[in-house]
């Protein structure tokens, strides 16, 4: 997390604390830098009342403790919690507690929904001890495909996207062949699926962002992130939600797998679509 006051998420009780909680995993870490951290030496220099700045951090305290995060460092104006890995026994104390917890059946169903101030349960999109340890993850078949939690995608059909995907990088590698020299550095995949593209594409040189829409049929950003790969909802009607500059100059490589209707048949056949950004 950037430097953001803590105003930012304490606002509507720590809302925007338990939405970090619902995308962050068991073990994942949670970094706030800047006030109030640190607030009994900064706060002359940030011209704020130190009371203020003292329960601005109780209060942060208190909800990180509410979801299950340990406090594992502060130094200077850094704090960094971990979400616990074992947090049976804490959840028992949530349901104990005041505290509220999310009813939603689908954790991940959330754009165009509006926030709630609840805690989203660890369990129920997939099992994190069953995960691989990185770079293997990229191919093994992630906990919620194979615990059947994504409706219409089988262990059998992520192997074969798997497949696909490696075939069809290995062909496009053998036309360019600046992929995997630095050339390019950021990639986007306008339509990642199962995330397969990206995976095909694992270098230490590049990275990709993978871009699920929001008409997807399916809902396959958490299979993403089971990968080990970072990814993000969009409705491609709208603009995309970045800086100007980052479009044009940082993404050197958009990528897009579509469906189009061939007006004359009615069929539905695969596009692939390539568009490199040459840098200012």
């Amino acid at each position: 997390m950037g430097r953001w006051g803590a105003a930012v998420f304490l606002h509507a009780d720590g809302i925007l604390m338990m939405e970090v909680d619902r995308v962050l995993r068991p073990d994942g870490y949670w970094v706030l830098s800047g006030p109030p951290i640190n607030w009994k030496t900064n706060y002359k220099a940030w011209q704020h009342p130190k009371e203020d700045l003292q329960e601005e951090q109780r209060k942060i305290e208190e909800i990180a403790k509410c979801l299950c995060w340990e406090k594992k460092s502060e130094t200077g104006e850094t704090a960094i919690w971990q979400k616990r890995m074992d947090a049976d026994s804490c959840h028992s104390a949530q349901e104990d507690s005041e505290a509220t917890l999310c009813k939603s059946a689908d954790p991940d169903d959330v754009w165009y929904n509006k926030m709630e101030a609840c805690i989203t349960p660890s369990k129920g999109n997939g099992d994190d001890e069953g995960l691989k340890p990185f770079p293997e993850r990229l191919f093994a078949v992630p906990p919620r495909i194979a615990n059947g939690l994504v409706s219409g995608v089988s262990v059998e059909t992520y192997l074969e996207d798997n497949k696909k995907w490696k075939k069809h990088v290995s062909d496009y590698k053998k036309i360019n062949k600046l992929i995997d020299t630095g050339r390019y550095r950021n990639i986007m995949d306008m339509n990642a699926g199962l995330g397969g593209f990206a995976a095909a594409l694992q270098s230490p040189k590049l990275w990709v962002m993978n871009v699920v829409p929001t008409i997807a049929e399916k809902n396959t950003l958490g299979v993403i992130y089971e990968c080990g790969l970072i990814g993000i909802y969009h409705d491609w009607k709208l603009q995309y939600s970045c800086h100007s500059i980052f479009v044009v100059v940082i993404i050197n490589l958009v990528f897009s797998s579509l469906l189009v209707v061939n007006a004359k048949d009615h069929q539905r056949k695969p596009l692939f679509y390539i568009n490199d950004f040459e840098k200012n």
